[in-house]
């Protein structure tokens, strides 16, 4: 093939595969957006998810429908004259930008789509009967929706190729040069939530392979290596067939188990990353052994050859130094930023307001020390040092005199300091599942019998109070004289809705915050309207006022008067 034929043979390609891509785009936006919307219009889900999941998917479209793919079209029909593409790449190749929000937010559509599927029958329903048409070639929404993350770095490849065989001192050659710089900036972004998709896969089989008992399906958890090893035992030194998963902050140490389908594993120990050090050994009996010395364990493991033996000692060694790394670029932050921060003395906590250390500036909660990520472990900010925290490390409320004396979110620390708490005190006061249900019932804003579901979860009759002394706190007891609770709300930053769940459940209303989903129902349209009224306070962070002498009677059993008025 001559170097002209080679381009013309790219050029088609460009052209081929864009037609394949805009009748996918076209399944995407006209057949699952569309159906699922419609089902959505119908009450079976808010629409608002539906959007969130799809993004700007039908812009897209519009984009490589109406003008991409007849530009190429039109090229290649002209290319006995014209034979160039980088002029239509590099004129169109900034309208790529848009592809900035459907990869920003994917992660959260593939949560999405995968809770939705989980919890709503109606909208699996609507994704299986598409899935089963022939238009979607025996491939899930999922797969589908991957495909405009693929789609950049496809562009950037053949523009590569026709780069390398197109002639410096071609017409073609500074466009072609221009779209390959901004298509190569787009091409990173999607490459790196591809990488985070396989990431979450790879997670996903290997919570599958451990049992589903581990707790590993986590963005914030990295795959480095895994693999057969044999363990030295201690008393014989005889050799056991063992499997290592190394994680960027963890390893796991696993025996196998007999499966029919697939590698079966049970984890004996999580070794952490943190303390760990690795020590090559020498046996002369077993050959290729190294030691892994942690916090939890120490392992003397033997590797199949050296080569092996070494690739895993480089790969622990790098996984530890990178974590070590990441904690020094960590205290390195905090001991830069209390220049600033300690000019919000002891003295000062909850009487002058602190600067927030801002959320980019910290990759793990300030207290603890666990990394943060976007599913279980989100970042909070405590009102009195403006420190960084995890949802842990700030499940305290003090009062805060720079803020009018309003309960506020604050660390286990700064809680300490204000309320003079000393740790020992600290110790002795109960839980916060630990109160009696007659304790906060009988000095309560307002308390009684509600149904109550969480997620999909069926629904269950609780004893609900939000006691005076916790006012922005909603406690769940299983009846009135339970000595604890079985779970407890915080009220504060909560979206209240109000509109019935169905007509079995008239008196029904929903808390949102996030990912929490609380669903309630009261038995009559004047007890809902009374916990409304006290919530809606309590979701802004304002403290209701309760009665002076005794706060509503809200249950409507006579027979358990005395147990569940309040």
């Amino acid at each position: 093939e001559t170097d002209e034929q080679k381009l013309h043979k790219i050029a088609n390609e460009l052209l081929l595969t864009e037609r394949a891509y805009v009748s996918r785009l076209d399944l995407l936006d006209q057949v699952f957006y569309c159906k699922l919307l419609e089902e959505a219009n119908r009450g079976s889900f808010p629409a608002e998810m539906v959007n969130k999941i799809f993004s700007n998917i039908s812009s897209i479209n519009a984009f490589h429908s109406k003008f991409l793919l007849p530009e190429l079209e039109k090229r290649m029909q002209e290319w006995e004259t014209t034979p160039r593409i980088g002029d239509i790449l590099q004129k169109l190749a900034p309208f790529l930008k848009m592809y900035g929000e459907y990869v920003k937010g994917f992660d959260h559509a593939m949560e999405l789509v995968k809770n939705m599927t989980e919890r709503i029958p109606q909208f699996k329903s609507v994704v299986e009967d598409i899935q089963k048409q022939r238009i979607c070639g025996n491939l899930t929404l999922q797969h589908h929706m991957l495909e405009p993350v693929q789609r950049i770095p496809r562009y950037e490849m053949l523009l590569k190729d026709y780069l390398r065989k197109l002639p410096p001192d071609s017409p073609d050659w500074n466009d072609a040069k221009k779209s390959l710089e901004i298509i190569s900036t787009a091409a990173s972004h999607s490459n790196s939530a591809i990488r985070k998709m396989e990431n979450l896969k790879k997670l996903l089989e290997i919570y599958e392979m451990l049992g589903e008992e581990e707790d590993i399906v986590n963005p914030s958890n990295e795959l480095i290596k895994e693999g057969q090893i044999l363990k030295l035992a201690a008393r014989n030194t005889s050799a056991q067939e063992r499997y290592l998963f190394l994680f960027n902050n963890m390893l796991l140490y696993c025996v196998p188990r007999f499966s029919l389908v697939g590698s079966k594993f049970t984890v004996r120990t999580r070794v952490g990353i943190d303390g760990m050090k690795i020590v090559e050994t020498h046996n002369e009996e077993y050959p290729h052994t190294f030691q892994v010395s942690g916090k939890e364990r120490t392992l003397e493991l033997q590797a199949s050859s050296e080569q092996d033996k070494e690739e895993w000692i480089k790969a622990l060694q790098e996984t530890i130094d990178a974590f070590h790394q990441r904690h020094e670029t960590f205290r390195n932050a905090i001991a830069k930023d209390n220049d600033i921060h300690l000019e919000v003395s002891t003295a000062e906590l909850g009487k002058r307001a602190p600067r927030w250390i801002r959320d980019n500036e910290v990759t793990m909660c300030m207290k603890c020390k666990e990394p943060f990520n976007a599913l279980t472990r989100r970042r909070h900010h405590c009102r009195a040092c403006g420190h960084v925290v995890c949802w842990k490390c700030s499940d305290y409320k003090a009062q805060l005199e720079y803020d009018g004396g309003k309960l506020s979110k604050v660390c286990k620390d700064c809680y300490q300091i204000i309320s003079g708490f000393t740790d020992s005190e600290e110790k002795k006061r109960k839980g916060i599942l630990e109160i009696e249900s007659a304790e906060v019932s009988g000095n309560s804003v307002v308390c009684s019998f509600l149904q109550y579901m969480e997620k999909s979860k069926p629904w269950q009759k609780a004893w609900c109070v939000i006691p005076k002394q916790d006012p922005l706190v909603l406690y769940m007891y299983g009846a009135p004289q339970d000595v604890r609770a079985q779970a407890t709300i915080p009220l504060l930053g909560y979206v209240v809705d109000d509109m019935p769940r169905s007509a079995d459940l008239p008196h029904s209303f929903k808390l949102t915050q996030s990912k929490s989903v609380h669903s309630f129902a009261a038995d009559s349209e004047e007890l809902k309207q009374k916990w409304l009224k006290i919530i809606l306070l309590a979701v802004t962070g304002e403290t209701p006022d309760g009665p002076s002498k005794q706060p509503d009677a809200l249950d409507e059993h006579p027979e358990s008067k005395r147990q569940s008025e309040c």
